[in-house]
């Protein structure tokens, strides 16, 4: 893990800030994000959405919550028509009073969660590869992160390594399905370790599943929710930044079981007091009337097929993923350079920005031969990337009428 450099001293020769925040990862990614905004940059770094197209519906419902003066504070649980619906969306209808909470999106989620059930000096466990919000969120928790990694292509964790994670000091694991950045979805059996585990040590699974309205080919997604034993402790994070591309709008949700709710509301109210009124008002009247025509992963999984194929022509080494909006790609084929300095040598080289996979990993070493590409993007981005990786045209439209 890379950490932020030492701050300065001050006055007295202490110095500045707390400790948590010299744990906190150095932000890779949250870099690319500058490296993108200027020049003729086609940025697959990033998993800010281009597609699906933000929901005109929800573009008007906001508007009109604002016009019609929705500016003070929501219910601190989160609007209770918005609530509702998500329940009605989700595998065993959580209560809505007592089992859901809307938050300022899944990254306050993740926060508010192992705040609430992590004290300084405790384990978490987190998986890797990983999506490295996970390693800041332990961080501002004060918890001690037990990494269980895994290897490509698959990057199945190893059954031994992590029961062998668990431990009397371990009070959380951070679960990811479908993975960012792999794309994995966790079997029913790799679940069912992990239940029959969290009860053998009382562990708590914080579950997120922010990508699972992105799951393709027939493949099942298995919230922890659902699974006997885990269900009881399990924290369940989503959102909609992804699903309904308003990442700008920062709502998402908090699902646990009534106990863990009150005092996951007791933290959500001291951090933030709640998401915002006007937009939980826009989704809570918009999302409904998208529900029957709107397919987020009919749409992206063409999109999914053509990242693969225009990376594995570009002699990339990538399995297609399972869920998500990533392909974890190999790089050992093109280059012996770190993907640090890959991606920047072949965005000078072709435009085209994609994310070196080290922040994806505790040592950074470990992701040297992997960069994570994001497709979701529209259909005439991908053309343009695949154009320029492959240093020729395009696939005409007979080609791209191949793509499943």
């Amino acid at each position: 893990m890379t950490a932020v450099p030492p701050p300065a001293a001050g006055p007295a020769g202490h110095p500045l800030g707390a400790e948590r925040v010299r744990q906190l990862p150095a932000g890779g990614l949250a870099g690319l994000l500058m490296e993108a905004t200027g020049g003729d940059v086609v940025n697959l770094a990033v998993g800010t959405p281009g597609w699906p197209a933000t929901p005109p519906e929800l573009v008007k419902q906001a508007v009109h919550a604002l016009q019609e003066g929705v500016h003070q504070y929501e219910d601190p649980a989160g609007n209770t028509r918005l609530r509702e619906w998500i329940a009605h969306s989700l595998p065993g209808r959580p209560d809505p009073r007592t089992e859901l909470t809307v938050t300022a999106g899944a990254s306050e989620a993740l926060a508010v969660a192992l705040l609430a059930c992590v004290d300084p000096g405790d384990e978490v466990i987190v998986l890797e590869p990983f999506y490295e919000n996970f390693l800041s969120a332990i961080a501002l928790a004060g918890g001690v992160p037990r990494v269980v990694s895994a290897d490509g292509p698959g990057w199945a964790p190893d059954p031994a390594a992590l029961t062998a994670a668990f431990g009397p000091r371990t009070r959380a694991i951070v679960i990811n399905s479908p993975s960012n950045p792999t794309g994995r979805l966790l079997t029913g059996e790799e679940l069912g370790l992990i239940a029959e585990l969290c009860a053998r040590w009382d562990v708590v699974a914080v579950s997120d599943e922010v990508y699972a309205s992105y799951v393709y080919d027939g493949a099942p997604h298995r919230s922890a929710a659902e699974v006997p034993g885990l269900a009881d402790r399990s924290i369940v994070l989503g959102s909609f930044s992804k699903s309904h591309s308003v990442s700008g709008w920062r709502l998402g949700y908090m699902r646990a079981p009534e106990p863990w709710t009150r005092l996951l509301r007791q933290v959500h109210v001291a951090t933030t007091g709640g998401a915002a009124s006007p937009l939980q008002h826009a989704l809570a009247h918009g999302g409904p009337a998208l529900a029957d025509g709107w397919d987020p992963a009919g749409s992206m999984r063409p999109l999914r097929d053509h990242a693969v194929r225009m990376l594995t022509a570009a002699g990339f080494d990538c399995a297609v993923p399972e869920g998500g909006v990533y392909v974890m790609a190999g790089i050992g084929g093109l280059t012996r350079a770190p993907s640090p300095r890959f991606v920047r040598e072949l965005a000078q080289r072709t435009g085209v920005l994609l994310a070196p996979a080290t922040p994806f990993f505790a040592e950074g070493r470990r992701g040297t031969r992997y960069v994570r590409v994001a497709f979701n993007r529209p259909e005439a981005t991908l053309l343009e990337a695949h154009r320029r990786l492959n240093g020729g045209p395009a696939p005409s439209a007979k080609q791209r009428s191949t793509f499943p």
